[in-house]
């Protein structure tokens, strides 16, 4: 099928890269609010019977973007378009995949009912915070990496002695493919976390001394969990902290927290675009990760391999 791609208002900046890559242009279309709020869209291109992709991340506003995403979905639907694929960079709702308390809702699964019912016969996203996520969908699901995106930057950083970092026992997976790749050493942290948002380093497995270190995460969101991280690997006697994340969310006070810290650079993508504050943070480096997504959509698209993009 002939490849269209639309975009939503979350991150114009990364369709237009994923557009570059591509080398087509975005489906011209309207989405914009009404006076009190409602969203309206309307696509000026014919789509009838193509591969459409619809590129939104659920980035704040969260609820806004994933109200665009769906009226998006629905517009494209009832336009006839051939396949519909939500490509949703930052899955919004995704710490919530389980209840961890009495009578609370696992926010993540409803998420992946309202974009199945709006329409898309596939999802494509990019580091899920929990990969069992991609089992709320009953359609096909991609979730890319963007690994090879932060090793290319990382070796060119030319770090000696060098250590990954997992923040908690729940990342040591990822932290470990960041290790292999780079034939560094692996370290862990262990922390509690009391409340949401909030969390107190108690221990480091692993030996730090003297070395650079790098805390490998998904998310990055109050960035207090990270720079008390890095805190306590200083004290541990570090020789440097690096920090790189795939989704900077960086809600609250996440900028000044990382401008008053240790860390010495903080390497995100673009599946969020940044605030005015975070651009202006010198520690803040960003790299794009259109080419991968761009990539992925081309093969989707020819029904081609995609995990072969991160053997």
């Amino acid at each position: 099928m002939d490849l269209k791609i639309i975009s939503g208002n979350s991150n114009p900046s990364l369709a237009q890269g994923i557009a570059k890559y591509l080398r087509i242009d975005l489906v011209r279309c309207d989405v914009k609010d009404f006076s009190d709020g409602e969203i309206f869209v309307q696509i000026h291109e014919n789509v009838r019977g193509l591969d459409v992709f619809v590129i939104q991340s659920t980035c704040p506003p969260v609820n806004h973007n994933l109200m665009e995403l769906l009226v998006v979905i629905d517009a494209l639907k009832r336009s006839s378009a051939g396949r519909i694929t939500a490509v949703v960079p930052y899955y919004g709702y995704a710490r919530q995949d389980r209840k961890v308390q009495p009578r609370v809702p696992i926010s993540a699964k409803l998420v992946a009912d309202l974009i199945t019912t709006a329409g898309a016969d596939r999802l494509l996203t990019m580091d899920l915070h929990a990969g069992q996520i991609q089992g709320f969908f009953n359609i096909p699901v991609d979730n890319l990496f963007s690994t090879p995106v932060m090793i290319d930057y990382i070796r060119q950083l030319n770090s000696k002695n060098l250590v990954i970092v997992s923040p908690d026992a729940g990342g040591v997976e990822r932290a470990r493919a960041y290790a292999k790749r780079l034939k560094a050493t692996l370290s862990i942290i262990d922390k509690r976390r009391d409340t949401p948002n909030q969390s107190e380093v108690m221990n480091i497995i692993g030996n730090v001394k003297c070395k650079d270190v790098f805390i490998v995460d998904d998310i990055v969101d109050t960035a207090g969990t990270l720079t008390k991280a890095a805190h306590a690997l200083k004290e541990a006697g570090a020789k440097a902290v690096y920090a790189c994340c795939t989704h900077a969310v960086l809600s609250g006070k996440a900028i000044e927290r990382i401008e008053k810290s240790v860390i010495e650079q903080l390497i995100v993508t673009d599946t969020i675009p940044l605030s005015d504050d975070a651009k202006a943070c010198k520690r803040i480096v960003v790299n794009t990760v259109a080419d991968v997504v761009g990539e992925t959509i081309h093969r989707i698209n020819l029904a081609e391999s995609v995990s072969s993009l991160f053997m």
